[in-house]
């Protein structure tokens, strides 16, 4: 359904390159992440793939369509959710639902049976105007407007930025339920922890996709033991274990250090050095790695 080969994106006359030779295909009704932090790449490549950008390099096709020759069919293919809330502010529920699908010359009625799940929701407020929305239901009615045309592809930009935890469950449930309706979508995302709700995902940073394939396999990639180190003093355990001759890598996850080691040791040397320097109820213990921890080792990998 997406085929995107060695897409070019350049800024300042070619001085930033935003999306850099980036080539991977979406299968129909796959529900397809791009995992990455904000500057990655992963706005540009949705503009490029919804017509909105023009590519500097390469080409892509969407639904067997060509996005540059092709682009007013596929603007009538796709549906795109972009990263800011983008619907008209000042008209109700209803009134932007009704709006976008007399834009792609349908109505509510022919398509409601494909967002009565989401819009039923937000139904109760159907009256009441757009910027009053709460970010939760914002995100539901945006999604809702996306789809009203009955989309083949759904490209979904940072949909959960900025929106509660049982909001962002929710909305990935949503996905999921959209997905069994045969629909292809494509969600890119800031938050690891999102990557395995995804069939499969691309990891991207600066530009470049460091890795594709399920949640699962790039796990199952981490080549390295990995370690969860804490102590009551959290700042010189990290500080100490900078300076441990031994280290490979250590960074900061939530309560505890996570932490490599040269030649893929265990971490009986760690253990000594720390209780050598003083640290008190030290925790070195093997865990297995996030996707996460995956990006992390790709993105320093030389």
């Amino acid at each position: 359904m997406v085929a995107v080969s060695n897409i070019v994106k350049t800024y300042n006359k070619g001085s930033v390159k935003a999306v850099n030779g980036v080539s991977f295909d979406v299968k129909q009704g796959e529900l397809f992440g791009l995992i990455g932090p904000d500057g990655a790449g992963k706005t540009s490549l949705f503009r490029i793939l919804t017509t909105l950008l023009l590519p500097d390099g390469g080409n892509a096709l969407v639904d067997g369509l060509d996005v540059v020759k092709d682009y007013k069919t596929v603007r009538g293919t796709v549906g795109y959710m972009p990263e800011r809330f983008s619907l008209y502010q000042d008209l109700t529920v209803e009134e932007n639902l009704n709006f976008f699908a007399t834009l792609f010359n349908t109505t509510v009625e022919a398509n409601y049976d494909l967002v009565k799940d989401i819009y039923a929701q937000i139904e109760p407020f159907k009256n009441r105007r757009a910027a009053k929305l709460s970010g939760g239901m914002k995100q539901k009615l945006a999604l809702s407007c996306a789809l009203i045309h009955k989309p083949t592809v759904l490209f979904l930009d940072e949909p959960t930025t900025g929106v509660d935890a049982v909001s962002r469950k929710e909305f990935w449930e949503m996905l999921k339920r959209l997905k069994q309706q045969g629909i292809t979508i494509l969600v890119s995302t800031p938050y690891m922890d999102e990557a395995t709700q995804c069939d499969r995902i691309a990891l991207m940073q600066s530009g470049n996709i460091l890795s594709i394939d399920t949640p699962e396999n790039i796990v199952k990639s981490y080549q390295q033991k990995l370690y969860a180190a804490k102590a009551d003093d959290m700042y010189a355990l990290a500080n100490d274990i900078k300076v441990f001759e031994q280290t490979a890598s250590v960074f900061p996850f939530g309560e505890f250090l996570h932490v490599t080691v040269k030649d893929n040791s265990d971490a009986t040397a760690l253990k000594s050095y720390l209780q050598q320097h003083g640290h008190n109820n030290i925790t070195v213990e093997q865990i297995t790695p996030t996707v996460e921890d995956c990006f992390i080792a790709l993105m320093n990998k030389p």
